[in-house]
């Protein structure tokens, strides 16, 4: 059987933070705020496997009030997550992710995510896409307040 999931993230860019995609860290003047890495791009393809799986969202099982879990880097997340799949006798089959952000530029920076991510998930790079998308400098987002992430994930069960 196949399934899909739907994951979404967002988080607010603050001073004195790395910004980290995709387990990447992208040279910028501002990071991303969050209790863990908050790699919004990583935390939505973790929401994505999870909802395919029925098994609730990332703040079920990595909450923001669990001391241990600060600083966490995503890709040790989406390293769980894969193994949370694995118990169930499942994997993913592919994933499709979209990044959006007024700045910085990501094209220079999607293949190395790719591979993180695909690394991160124990599957073939070619399994894994990443988009990059502005807000058209509307809303939160466009005004650079933020970053935000969507992810589809397919996951089939062995």
């Amino acid at each position: 059987m196949f399934r899909c999931g739907i994951g979404y993230d967002v988080h607010r860019l603050v001073e004195g933070r790395k910004l980290i995609l995709g387990g990447i860290e992208i040279p910028h003047e501002r990071g991303l705020d969050g209790h863990s890495d908050a790699d919004v791009l990583s935390h939505a393809i973790a929401d994505a496997l999870l909802g395919a799986m029925s098994e609730g969202d990332i703040g079920q099982h990595f909450p923001n009030t669990d001391e241990s879990l600060r600083g966490i880097s995503s890709l040790e997340i989406l390293g769980r997550v894969r193994s949370l799949l694995a118990e169930k006798n499942a994997r993913a089959v592919n994933i499709d992710a979209t990044v959006i952000a007024e700045a910085p530029l990501l094209q220079p920076h999607m293949a190395a995510i790719r591979k993180k991510l695909a690394r991160a998930l124990a599957c073939d790079v070619s399994c894994v896409n990443v988009k990059a998308t502005t807000n058209e400098r509307l809303g939160t987002i466009g005004r650079g307040e933020g970053i935000a992430a969507m992810a589809v994930a397919l996951v089939e069960d062995l």
